[in-house]
């Protein structure tokens, strides 16, 4: 019988099928669905599309390129949160939310409402802010944007 495949090719394979980009924990999306709180969690790359988050405590939760449109994520704590590359954030409730130091890098908050939120620390390095809401937005040193109201 011949041999298809040596085993350097097979090993190659099984380590490419094993590898996943932005995988997020399965556990924790389960944790957040049941609790409604997900404290250092690896949500990142996870479909929250449309899912209510309001008053969620997801301090220092790793939500680097997730699905975020349309979420309510009203007053939730993201304090220290990783949100980079969540460019999927179109149509999301943010008011009220404490993003305080949150990482918000390449981020598109086009359309966010960010009425009342807390930025204070947070980067928004490259961050698309088109039409955000940023009414009462505390933002750096404690001062408010009152220009969106």
């Amino acid at each position: 019988m011949k041999q298809l495949f040596s085993m350097p090719v097979i090993c190659l394979l099984l380590a490419g099928l094993s590898w996943e980009v932005d995988a997020f924990s399965e556990e924790d999306l389960k944790k957040l669905k049941a609790t409604g709180n997900c404290v250092q969690c690896d949500l990142s790359g996870a479909d929250l599309w449309s899912e209510d988050l309001s008053g969620a405590d997801l301090t220092q939760v790793n939500l680097a390129k997730a699905n975020l449109t349309k979420t309510n994520l009203t007053n939730a704590i993201l304090i220290k949160a990783d949100l980079t590359e969540a460019h999927h954030l179109y149509g999301a409730n943010l008011t009220g939310a404490n993003l305080t130091e949150a990482n918000l890098t390449k981020v598109s908050l086009k359309r966010v409402n960010l009425t009342d939120a807390n930025l204070t620390g947070a980067n928004l390095t490259d961050a698309n802010l088109i039409r955000a809401i940023f009414c009462g937005t505390t933002m750096q040193d404690g001062a408010m944007d009152n220009s969106g109201c």
